[in-house]
């Protein structure tokens, strides 16, 4: 198997831009409005003072002492509950995509998969089947599964967490798609049943996180499960034409052993890309915010 090594940022934004990091935290435009965000890989100092960030913020996040994932945005300008961003790129794909300011600091979107929703478009534009099946497995708010549907792929989009779901139906909405399946299930036990029944599909996008919960409480433990869900996801991809992304979070992987799991896994691995995904801000301090491993079939 050859494989490329690559790190990878996006190109095509206009609605976003990571202006600052250091310190712990991040500064980013989202549309018109900007964000100050806890960021635990920048541990680096700002290169713009703490009164230059609070100027230019809307809102600041400030996280609880004893729950680091949890805390209150605090507002220092007038920022609507919700807005907009748009995104599109060289090769047609358009999105409209909804944001808004959670318990959790997260705002709905993760700019640096921009490169993997390219990577969709790209890869749909010249596929050799109409209506490929795509499955999106840990799907959030669904961008990517908005950029599937968008080039012509039949859409199943599963989480755990209802709201999302409908949040990602508001991102379909609002982007001119519609058609999507939407599935509020835990994600292991709904691709066990998909491999029994036979069903495959000829893209599958994973983007697990490194701890979670299903709509029952069932557990989810990243180190624990991936390799058993890899296995199942091989069983469900279509053996001709087919394309597989892989996106993980967790500070301890390295791209080698998303690319160990994948091989140890897949028989067939054409065109495989792995690396890091990062953002670069204004001043040229590159932010790495995961790992990725891919690979398609010859088109």
């Amino acid at each position: 198997m050859k494989e490329t090594i690559l790190s990878l940022s996006p190109q095509h934004w206009e609605d976003y831009e990571l202006i600052d990091t250091g310190g712990f935290e991040k500064l980013e435009r989202f549309g018109d409005f900007i964000l100050s965000r806890p960021e635990p890989q920048a541990i680096w100092d700002k290169s713009l003072d703490e009164k230059e960030w609070r100027e230019m913020a809307h809102a600041h996040f400030a996280k609880e002492k004893n729950n680091p994932e949890k805390g209150q945005w605090n507002e220092l300008k007038k920022i609507p509950h919700n807005w907009q961003v748009s995104y599109k790129n060289p090769d047609g794909l358009k999105m409209k995509l909804n944001l808004a300011m959670t318990s959790f600091k997260h705002i709905g979107l993760f700019p640096e998969q921009a490169v993997n929703w390219d990577y969709i478009s790209d890869t749909l534009k010249s596929f050799p089947v109409k209506s490929p099946k795509v499955l999106n497995l840990f799907a959030y708010t669904g961008a990517s599964s908005v950029a599937a549907k968008a080039c012509g792929a039949d859409v199943t989009h599963l989480d755990s967490v209802k709201q999302v779901v409908t949040w990602s139906k508001h991102n379909m909405e609002s982007s001119g798609q519609d058609g999507i399946r939407w599935i509020v299930d835990d994600a292991m036990k709904f691709i066990r049943r998909e491999v029994r029944r036979g069903n495959k599909y000829h893209g599958i996008i994973l983007d697990p996180p490194a701890y979670g919960r299903g709509p029952d409480g069932e557990k989810w433990i990243l180190e624990e499960q991936i390799n058993e869900m890899l296995k199942l996801c091989a069983e469900l991809l279509d053996p001709e034409h087919h394309f597989l992304i892989l996106n993980m979070y967790s500070l301890s992987f390295s791209s080698m052993i998303a690319a160990n799991l994948v091989k140890s896994n897949f028989k067939e691995i054409n065109n495989a890309e792995h690396g890091e995904l990062y953002l670069v801000d204004r001043f040229k301090k590159n932010l790495p915010l995961g790992i990725f491993f891919r690979f398609r079939s010859g088109m």
